[in-house]
């Protein structure tokens, strides 16, 4: 493990990086092997599983809360990136290949994303499962958020623009990070 320490403005970056990577490898998977949304989404939901089984047999427990072995670590971080490449071809494959546009497969994400929480409140499911489930909600929602405000009207977004779009997002994330951090100082100072 590079940092002895959780860092929030690491761990975000990371995120983002990964983000942007997934979105690379799942255009690369659909569009430049042709392999489609559906089928790329198919077989990274399958890699996803492995990862996922092979994390377990090796650390006993796939839980994100308490990662204390290089191992592990890198174990998240592959089933992170692959979860990410997912979302993205997930989302693409409702909006474009199954027509529900970028409006309607957001609010189907979203639909989601609030069944998997109220799982979590009101059910037994293990809260390990629900979060993964959730994490692959996520990337599925960003894209088609992201297509929505980007896309032409005509194509059934917002049109504003990808440089306006990404300050909006920018901004968000800044405020979120800046909190996210408060509260882990908050955290390191009441040990």
């Amino acid at each position: 493990m590079f940092l002895k320490r959780y860092d929030p403005l690491v761990y975000w970056l990371a995120f983002t990086a990964s983000a942007i990577v997934g979105t690379v490898i799942s255009d690369y998977i659909d569009r430049t092997l042709g392999l489609g949304y559906l089928l790329g989404s198919l077989i990274l939901i399958g890699l996803l599983l492995v990862v996922l089984a092979v994390w377990y047999l090796k650390e006993k427990s796939l839980s994100v809360e308490n990662i204390t072995t290089s191992t592990a670590e890198g174990f998240y971080w592959v089933a992170f990136l692959i979860a990410n490449t997912l979302g993205t071809a997930a989302g693409d494959f409702l909006a474009d290949s199954l027509g529900m546009g970028f409006l309607l497969s957001a609010a189907l994400i979203t639909g989601l994303l609030i069944v998997t929480v109220l799982l979590h409140y009101f059910s037994n499911i293990s809260g390990i499962l629900l979060f993964w489930i959730a994490f692959v909600l996520t990337r599925p929602f960003g894209a088609t958020f992201g297509d929505l405000l980007t896309k032409t009207t005509e194509k059934g977004g917002l049109d504003a623009s990808t440089i306006g779009a990404s300050l909006f997002l920018a901004l968000i994330l800044t405020f979120a990070l800046m909190k996210e951090t408060q509260l882990e100082n908050a955290r390191l100072q009441g040990r």
